[in-house]
């Protein structure tokens, strides 16, 4: 019966896990081809960008970074796929238990023969597979055409590679953070604006957090744990984040079963 569910889960996220993976894919493949086209002028926007207000800059993940290489280009690129990641992240996350609550269908499936946690747990295999297959096309669109249109500029595959591997951890952050907050509010009707609010509440804390009067906003966020300009600077990540990370990712999931094993599930009546 768990595994029929992770099927079922599986075979709905599909869909959209291809057009996640073929959307970043292809906006890898726009900015790769990008900047093969002003590989020639990026030094003349090194010296544009370097007009510009600081805050601006760590906005936009332009701090500290030097566009006229491959990676650091491509750790302004990363933003946005980070952007993309956690809306599908938090989007899975949201939608595990709620749609069925929406759709009237929870009570049908609890009435099987199979514990909460089995359910709960073949739910997020499902999504997490989904998120795997693609972090692999991020992984494949990343290598593929940044090695296409680097032309003569070297690429430092052991650092892209370190800026690539946060990506499943950044995933489960918002997969896991959108399951907890799910368990906790009564109805979602629609996940689309929780999951917009989620992503781009936290993109909004790692990129102004500091001019709201305090770097601690800063430390809750995923974008400020895998920030692509710290990577790149210092060839590692900020340890001490990333257990930040883990320890929300550890409490958000955990309180998601133990909500859910408790969780009153409406019925159609």
């Amino acid at each position: 019966m768990a595994l029929n569910i992770f099927r079922n889960e599986f075979k709905t996220k599909l869909p959209s896990t291809i057009g996640w993976s073929a959307a970043i894919a292809g906006l890898i493949l726009v900015f790769s081809a990008m900047f093969s086209a002003i590989a020639g002028q990026v030094e003349s926007l090194n010296n544009f960008l370097a007009n510009y207000p600081k805050e601006l800059l760590i906005a936009f993940g332009l701090n500290g970074v030097d566009l006229s290489t491959v990676l650091g280009f491509f750790s302004f690129v990363f933003l946005f796929i980070q952007i993309c990641l956690a809306i599908q992240a938090a989007n899975y996350g949201f939608s595990l238990v709620s749609v069925e609550e929406s759709e009237w269908t929870a009570d049908f499936l609890l009435t099987k023969p199979v514990k909460r946690t089995r359910i709960m747990t073949s739910k997020v295999a499902a999504a997490v597979v989904c998120l795997t297959i693609t972090n692999a096309a991020v992984w494949a669109a990343s290598f593929l055409f940044l090695n296409l249109f680097r032309g003569s500029h070297p690429l430092d595959s052991a650092t892209l590679s370190l800026l690539l591997a946060s990506i499943f951890v950044f995933q489960l952050f918002f997969l896991g953070v959108g399951l907890g907050i799910s368990m906790l509010v009564r109805r979602i009707r629609s996940v689309i604006p929780y999951s917009l609010a989620l992503a781009f509440g936290m993109y909004v804390l790692s990129a102004f957090g500091s001019q709201l009067g305090t770097s601690i906003l800063e430390k809750i966020t995923p974008f400020k744990h895998f920030e692509p300009v710290y990577a790149l600077q210092h060839g590692t990540y900020d340890w001490a984040l990333v257990i930040v990370s883990v320890i929300v990712i550890l409490v958000s999931v955990t309180a998601g079963y133990i909500l859910y094993s408790r969780r009153d599930i409406p019925g159609v009546s």
